[in-house]
């Protein structure tokens, strides 16, 4: 979230020397960016999985395609449909989001499903097999892309929220300069977590000083393991994600219930809690509940998805892919 924001405050720093106007949109896009930094770290910690077990030639021009296509997610489409839709049909933003929501906990849910029952469902299997090389990287960018229009419309949409009613080209400015630098710091963040183990075996062969060589065999030793790490926090992310905008749009379209009754949980849990850990807590309740029943919506969605929705329209890759 620091990085982030220092790059919005290096951005308004130059806006200012460019335009008055300029200087208005930068400090809007860097007020608006700030609120989205959960976001930012779901997508982080979504994305490396897409890459994991590909020749190290082809981990940089993969992050590459995605980046393309995150670019083209928010600029392209979601932010003139942000726009459209903000000023002649707001009523669609939540159920669209909610939409976008259970698709985030059946990618999360499948992937849980195939670690705990192998073999347990051959459409799951379809969308988990590896097939040639290829292809598998045709399916895996086309499944980054995926998530991350999902969670690129949820960054797009408090963007939106956090800036001031204003001129339309305001909005489109601020949106437009959120998008970029948002994306520029998830994949670039991304690009050094993959080619950690590269920078490691250069540093254990070059490094002039015992420490430094330790320190790059260490970084190749421990990238495995937090590749590993990284791909089950990016499955919680994407059921903490799912699930917490299902029950936010459930509050916001009249059914309260399940956004109450998890507030109120996290609430009582750090009743007589003093200090930053009362906050932590609280939050860390309310996300365990959130990706709780996210993972209950998914599994519900594994059979509809696999059986029916991919059925109807003839393509099993529809379903998910990973």
């Amino acid at each position: 979230m620091s990085g982030l924001l220092a790059l919005l405050d290096d951005v308004a720093a130059i806006a200012k020397v460019a335009a008055a106007s300029v200087d208005d949109v930068a400090g809007m896009a860097a007020k608006a960016g700030s609120k989205t930094a959960g976001i930012i770290i779901d997508d982080a910690a979504v994305t490396p999985k897409y890459v994991h077990g590909f020749e190290a030639r082809r981990e940089l021009p993969i992050i590459w395609k995605i980046t393309k296509g995150s670019l083209f997610n928010k600029l392209v489409i979601l932010l003139p449909a942000a726009l459209l839709m903000n000023a002649f049909a707001p009523w669609l933003i939540t159920p669209l989001l909610m939409l976008g929501g259970g698709y985030l906990c059946f990618e999360g849910a499948e992937k849980i499903f195939h670690h705990l029952f192998p073999h347990g469902d051959p459409e799951v299997e379809a969308d988990m097999e590896v097939g040639d090389p290829v292809h598998l990287e045709e399916k895996r960018v086309k499944g980054a892309i995926k998530t991350d229009f999902i969670l690129s419309a949820e960054i797009m949409t408090i963007t939106l929220a956090a800036i001031p009613d204003g001129s339309p080209w305001m909005e489109a400015s601020a949106l437009a300069m959120v998008a970029v630098a948002i994306t520029l710091v998830v994949y670039g963040t991304v690009a050094l977590i993959v080619k950690m183990d590269d920078i490691g075996l250069y540093m254990a062969a070059t490094a002039r000083t015992g420490f430094g060589r330790a320190m790059g065999t260490g970084l190749v030793k421990g990238m495995p393991k937090l590749m590993a790490l990284l791909s089950t926090v990016g499955t919680a992310a994407m059921l903490w994600v799912g699930g917490s905008i299902i029950i936010h749009g459930l509050d916001v379209l009249g059914w309260p219930v399940l956004y109450n009754a998890i507030h109120h949980l996290a609430e009582g849990a750090v009743h007589g809690i003093q200090g930053p850990a009362s906050g932590f807590l609280q939050w860390l309740i309310t996300a365990g509940l959130d990706g709780l029943l996210g993972l209950a919506l998914g599994m519900v969605l594994i059979p509809l998805v696999t059986k029916v929705i991919a059925r109807l329209f003839g393509n099993k890759d529809s379903a998910g892919s990973h």
